[in-house]
């Protein structure tokens, strides 16, 4: 995951969630009547759902693929041979699962790759600092970058000190507020440090916890300003810093980083459908990236969502289910520099945006499902609430504002309808980008809930007499 929409979930959850009546949605009663009629009609249907992904035979499918899939292949960054390997890997698997229409569509994509890289505090004590390099980061030279720091806690205070950072670190020890807020010092950290004259930044990882672990992340040097190097470091010693700075006392760092950015690189969005009964030409994505940072194992960013998407369409067929239009599965690459790969796929699709039904990604883990949150016209959103009604036997029938997906949101911008999942995510940030992001994280249970919910959604509304309106 690169940057979420929605900067608190807590918000989202609160207060905004959607009711669906019909005063607000602009569906006439009659109408709106017809369509809770429609949909109460998939009732058994979703038990079947249900019953299949959490009690029955596919019990823990998705968290055992998942596991053999990032114990075989590892983390998957952008350009990498491990990236290569996963692509193909699941192209054999969807293939193995009965899937239709398996293809692999090319895209460029970033090729960034890290090298060796360490850090280490010369005064006033000798400290070796736990570091990552931020993705797209510039290296030292060979011999490393020697000076002093300067720790900060805003843009601001950087602003206020510019004179005192000319040729120094910035260390900056911004708090974390919320993931949408605070990442603004991941992406422009550096060029802020370099417009004043900073010869490199470390910036404290953006994670609500930690237990000495840096988070890394893509960064964005912005046009005309120098690059400098630009690595997160631990909250423990951006803070360590910080009480050592505020007594006055001086510190020296020595940085080396051997980060390359290469050409871009030839990798693959990967494709598999169940085509629809009666309009195959109208499409429900649904979605997760299967590239992850360089740390962990990446399976809970993304690899739980990607699965979960799998899952759905494997319990579709498990079923002996064909909805009315197509079900589309899409592996995105390349999501963590921006959603490269998913770009490229809409340029190359939106010729047939009339015909997207719904866009769906998981892409905030897959943890105690709490939702759906969804994007779309007050219309489209009283259909989507009486759906959700679907799921009562799980307890997950809550419709919040605003999808979020790095990946749909070409689509979404252009009008069309958008879900992504919501989920109990107070320890994301804990291991999000590290090398915490192991199957350790993931729970069977909990992925179970999940492609219930998302199996769910995606067959009813592919079902559906109707697309959803725009």
């Amino acid at each position: 995951m690169k940057l979420p929409i929605v900067t608190s979930w807590l918000a989202v959850c609160v207060l905004q969630t959607c009711s669906g009546d019909s005063h607000q949605s602009g569906i006439k009663p009659k109408m709106l009547e017809r369509i809770k009629k429609e949909v109460t009609g998939y009732r058994d249907v979703a038990k079947s759902i249900i019953d299949l992904a959490v009690y029955g035979s596919a019990q823990n499918r998705s968290y055992e693929r998942l596991a053999l899939f990032v114990d075989t292949i590892g983390n998957r960054i952008s350009g990498s041979d491990n990236l290569k390997n996963a692509i193909k890997y699941m192209y054999s698997a969807l293939q193995e699962d009965r899937l239709l229409n398996v293809s692999l569509e090319p895209v460029k994509v970033p090729h960034w790759v890290r090298g060796e890289e360490s850090a280490v505090m010369l005064q006033p004590r000798k400290k070796n600092l736990a570091i990552l390099g931020l993705g797209g980061s510039v290296g030292t030279p060979v011999e490393g970058i020697t000076a002093e720091v300067i720790v900060v806690s805003s843009f601001a205070e950087l602003q206020k000190r510019a004179e005192e950072a000319k040729g120094k670190i910035v260390v900056y020890n911004q708090p974390f507020v919320s993931y949408g807020e605070t990442v603004q010092y991941r992406s422009r950290g550096a060029s802020e440090g370099a417009k004043v004259g900073a010869v490199a930044s470390l910036i404290r990882s953006i994670a609500s916890f930690s237990i000495n672990s840096p988070h890394t992340g893509w960064q964005d040097y912005q046009s005309g300003v120098p690059k400098i190097p630009t690595a997160c470091i631990t909250v423990e010693d951006a803070e360590l810093m910080a009480r050592m700075a505020s007594r006055g006392i001086k510190i020296v760092i020595q940085l080396t980083m051997g980060a390359v950015q290469h050409p871009d690189a030839d990798s693959f969005n990967t494709v598999a459908e169940i085509v629809g009964s009666k309009y195959p030409e109208q499409v429900v994505i649904v979605s997760g990236h299967l590239d992850s940072w360089d740390v962990g194992q990446g399976a809970m960013d993304d690899g739980g969502g990607a699965f979960i998407s799998w899952e759905a369409l494997s319990l579709i067929n498990d079923l002996g289910l064909r909805p009315k239009r197509t079900i589309r599965l899409v592996l995105w690459t390349g999501e963590e520099q921006g959603g490269v790969g998913a770009s490229q796929y809409y340029e190359r699709h939106k010729k047939d945006i009339g015909n997207m039904d719904l866009v769906m990604e998981a892409d905030i883990g897959t943890f105690m499902p709490l939702g759906i949150q969804f994007s779309g016209t007050p219309q489209a959103r009283a259909i989507m609430s009486e759906v959700m009604q679907l799921l009562a036997p799980i307890n997950v029938t809550k419709l919040y504002d605003y999808a979020e997906g790095t990946d749909i949101s070409f689509w979404m911008e252009a009008g069309v309808p958008g879900a992504s999942i919501i989920d109990e995510i107070s320890t994301y940030f804990w291991f999000h980008h590290s090398e915490g992001d192991t199957m350790t994280v993931q729970n069977p249970i909990w992925m179970n809930l999940c492609a219930a919910v998302w199996t769910v959604v995606a067959y009813v509304v592919a079902d559906l007499e109707e697309m959803l309106p725009r």
